[in-house]
């Protein structure tokens, strides 16, 4: 089972076609995102809303309006996309077993319970060296690697695929 939903894979994703390697903004609709990566529509509308609450994304006017990023790609991190969608999770949940010991019985003594139980610990330094490792990853990263894998064209494919289902040349599918 994964830790984080699907939704915040779907909301990267998203996120990386609404802006080239360069850093160049697009804006597309969540109709058409979905079409484009073969996702639900309904559940990536869900996911619009809070990326659009977090600040990350805002909507374009229009009869063919959708969403743009609302925030240069430099300033958008990994970490700020899963707390929009997943909001703040913890690791680790400690339920201070340490106190149940059948040895102490019914009373731990001091020593037992003093201070921060250590796997607790551990478990937030965990949790803090991978939201370290997400806030220090943005949506510029995730498309500048994506564009060193891609063939040069496939940023114009995207490109003009979006902007023909702006402009009605590509009729939608049915998600």
């Amino acid at each position: 089972m994964s830790f984080y939903s699907a939704g915040v894979e779907y909301g990267i994703h998203c996120l990386l076609f609404l802006v080239d390697e360069r850093g160049a903004s697009r804006d597309s609709s969540v109709r058409d995102l979905a079409e484009l990566q073969g996702v639900p529509q309904e559940y990536l509308a869900k996911v619009f809303t809070k990326l659009a609450r977090a600040g990350l994304v805002t909507a374009t006017e229009g009869v063919r309006g959708g969403f743009r990023l609302a925030r240069s790609a430099q300033q958008i991190t990994v970490l700020d996309i899963v707390n929009a969608i997943d909001g703040p999770k913890k690791l680790f949940d400690c339920r201070e077993i340490r106190e149940r010991c059948t040895l102490f019985e019914g009373s731990p003594p001091g020593w037992a319970t003093e201070g921060t139980c250590a796997i607790h610990a551990v478990m937030l330094g965990a949790q803090k060296r991978m939201e370290e490792a997400l806030a220090q990853q943005t949506i510029i990263d995730l498309a500048q690697r994506f564009g060193r894998k891609a063939p040069a064209a496939f940023g114009e494919q995207v490109d003009e695929w979006l902007s023909e289902r702006r402009d009605g040349k590509i009729p939608a599918a049915q998600v």
